[in-house]
């Protein structure tokens, strides 16, 4: 059989670092048969080629390369393209991996499409991520409809002929920027680009030693020099205009002016700071025209000023207020929703300084402008940043982040931009908005897997990007509607809480770590008239919500010494009965259902708990119960019960229940016009 895909690793002295990567690709759903995986050892000098030999004799489909050590991933990643045979090639690093299903899904998108390249989504735990690329998937774009200029890393699948036929070859030796001018010399003849949004495919590693790649202090002559190529290619591929403005907008803003930003410029010395505007003023005078800086935000253009005047104080003090810029968010409502959905109202501003002021503008003959406190001394006398045009790139969104995978989804939301006035012409923006946060699946996606996923609101504004965890400051009511829930089926805890001690809004998804048991104390639990006696929980369901496991649990306080009471020391429970139990979904909470009669339990009087996270979660209380020596169980009159409008509906409910149950099977044999006219006379009388 041909081989579909295979993976190029360059690999120097990984150590450790390797283990996940190795371990994902021994997991990889596509068979071993359809994709081959080529280890280009470049001169290791550790154990690691004895071991990646031994794991080629293991594994028929992993092959090992050793070269000369050539000191860059570069032309170990051309050696590997060259004795390619699969149809596409996936590049990973040593001290990354794949998720299980990556290549599959990557290799049949890009098969459908006959794409060039294929992009998926990434997620890392110490380097930023494109998340905008990643939004939504893209069975075909290119670099003219997508912005593909923000994924510039090789991490991706190529197929290996487009490769090959234009000619697109690494730089070999050690450089610079090597990865962006790989990536832009293939968007260009790139005819069919896709991207796999929907699934995180490739994991960016911190690693604990500090020697990720890219991590060295960089020679700003060198790197700059290594910029100006690839500019080169911007410029030989585009015609003058807005196109080319845009593209080289994304380089002046992050590999130039970035590098004179919080927080880096703020750790430069002087003679460093001097070497680094040196290396950077000359690309910015031969290819940042007008056009690129009229795109970029207030904040990005005054640096650029700077940068032009060559004002290396001005560029630190510009850094050391950016630096102190924040993002906050407040909580104002969080409701569950029918769907299972969580619907949460949000507002966000940018502040600053110590004392987190927030971040004012000045009106002034019908414009706005930046508070001269911030620019004065930065501009001209007398001069003021205008803002007025860019209050539409005041933008907010609400995202889920795992906090162990770094996985990041983005919410469906909606913001707008306000203007408050704070009177005598000063003003500040707010972004008030409403989302919804869902753990069982969102717009191109399933469901989130288990763990701690945290809420953050992304907040954009002046050029700036902050972040805001949400939850610490919020309405006194939010926390009474943060219900723990059972989500799906088959059903899955999902439990909003407020972390400590920042008081920080998490979903714990399937019992990562929290109980539901433990978020329900000081809960109602309300009882519903009838027999046998249903219990209604405090935990949210909904409709598509299957049954859960429970245990109710009979005990009574044990025995403990005088001196342990005396101390005030609590008494533990004695368990002397159990019996498992369903957790129903009805009307949007969980019911249990409390048995007429436990034959095998002790006569007496005992307390009765739930068990709802498993044998050795911990239990719930619920009221004291008396059992005879027959085995009824009757409870105490401690729960109260249910308000009568539910009672009414619940009644209706177990009694159509009843009716289902018991016509069920004599309506399947009636003619279909019998059965309707029954149906009306039911709804009638029943309601």
């Amino acid at each position: 059989m041909s081989v579909k895909v295979s993976v190029v690793i360059p690999v120097y002295n990984p150590g450790k670092y390797i283990d996940p990567c190795i371990d994902s690709l021994l997991r990889q759903t596509l068979p071993a048969e359809d994709f081959e995986v080529l280890f280009v050892n470049d001169g290791s000098t550790d154990d690691t080629p004895a071991r990646l030999d031994k794991l080629a004799t293991e594994h028929p489909h992993f092959r090992v390369i050793h070269i000369p050590n050539s000191g860059w991933p570069g032309k170990p990643r051309n050696i590997g393209v060259s004795e390619a045979e699969g149809e596409y090639v996936q590049f990973v690093d040593q001290d990354d991996y794949l998720a299980s299903d990556a290549l599959r899904r990557l290799f049949e998108m890009g098969h459908r499409n006959g794409s060039d390249i294929v992009i998926g989504k990434v997620a890392s735990n110490f380097r930023g991520v494109p998340h905008g690329v990643f939004k939504k998937n893209r069975e075909k774009c290119t670099l003219q409809d997508a912005p593909l200029y923000d994924s510039l890393t090789p991490h991706k699948m190529f197929r290996t002929e487009f490769l090959r036929e234009n000619s697109i070859a690494y730089p070999e030796g050690k450089r610079r920027l090597e990865d962006q001018l790989y990536m832009m010399q293939a968007y260009f003849p790139a005819k069919v680009v896709s991207i796999l949004g929907s699934y995180t495919c490739y994991y960016y590693s911190k690693r604990d030693d500090g020697q990720n790649a890219g991590s060295a202090k960089i020679v700003p002559s060198g790197y700059y020099g290594n910029l100006r190529e690839v500019l080169d290619v911007v410029v030989d591929n585009t015609e003058p205009g807005k196109f080319r403005d845009l593209l080289l907008r994304r380089f002046y803003r992050v590999e130039m002016l970035g590098r004179l930003s919080e927080p880096q410029v703020l750790k430069y010395d002087d003679a460093y700071l001097a070497e680094m505007t040196e290396a950077v003023r000359p690309l910015a005078e031969d290819f940042m025209g007008e056009g690129v800086v009229a795109g970029l935000g207030p904040v990005l253009r005054l640096r650029s000023a700077l940068l032009r005047d060559n004002n290396q104080q001005g560029l630190v003090r510009l850094g050391r207020f950016a630096a102190s810029v924040k993002a906050t968010a407040r909580l104002e409502e969080f409701d569950w929703q029918p769907d299972g959905r969580i619907a949460v109202k949000v507002s966000g501003q940018l502040v600053h300084g110590e004392d987190q002021k927030p971040l004012t503008l000045l009106r002034r003959d019908g414009r706005l402008y930046v508070d001269p406190d911030i620019t004065s001394g930065l501009m001209a006398e007398g001069e003021l940043l205008d803002v007025t045009d860019d209050l539409r790139t005041f933008q907010a969104e609400i995202s889920l982040r795992n906090r162990e995978t770094a996985v990041e989804w983005a919410c469906p939301a909606t913001f707008s931009t306000e203007t408050e006035d704070l009177g005598d012409d000063v003003c500040q923006v707010v972004l008030r908005g409403s989302g919804y946060l869902s753990s069982e699946g969102g717009p191109g996606r399933g469901p989130v897997s288990r763990g701690f996923w945290d809420v953050w609101v992304p907040l954009r504004g002046l050029g700036l990007v902050r972040k805001a965890r949400l939850g610490a400051d919020r309405a006194d009511h939010v926390g009474d509607n943060c219900l723990p829930g059972l989500l799906a089926s088959p059903a899955r805890a999902v439990v909003p809480y407020f972390t400590d001690p920042h008081g920080n809004l998490t979903l714990d998804v399937a019992r990562r770590a929290k109980k539901i048991a433990t978020y329900l104390e000081g809960r109602p639990v309300l009882r519903i008239p009838g027999s046998p006696t249903e219990l209604r929980l405090d935990i949210f369901t909904t409709a598509a919500t299957a049954t859960a496991k429970a245990e109710l649990v009979l005990s009574s306080p044990a025995e403990v010494s005088q001196g342990a009471e005396a101390d005030g020391e609590a008494a533990a429970a004695t368990v002397v009965h159990t019996v498992p139990v369903a957790l129903r979904p009805v009307q949007g909470r969980s019911h249990l259902t409390v048995p007429t009669r436990l034959p095998n339990a002790p006569a007496g009087s005992w307390k009765l708990s739930v068990r709802l996270d498993g044998a050795k979660g911990p239990a719930l209380p619920l009221c004291g119960v008396s059992v005879d020596r027959t085995g009824r169980i009757r409870l105490d009159e401690t729960l109260p019960t249910a308000d009568a409008s539910l009672v009414r509906k619940l009644t209706a409910r177990r009694r159509n229940s009843r009716l289902r149950h018991t016509l069920g099977p004599i309506m399947r044999r009636l003619p279909p016009s019998a059965r309707k006219k029954i149906r009306r006379l039911a709804a009638r009388v029943v309601g």
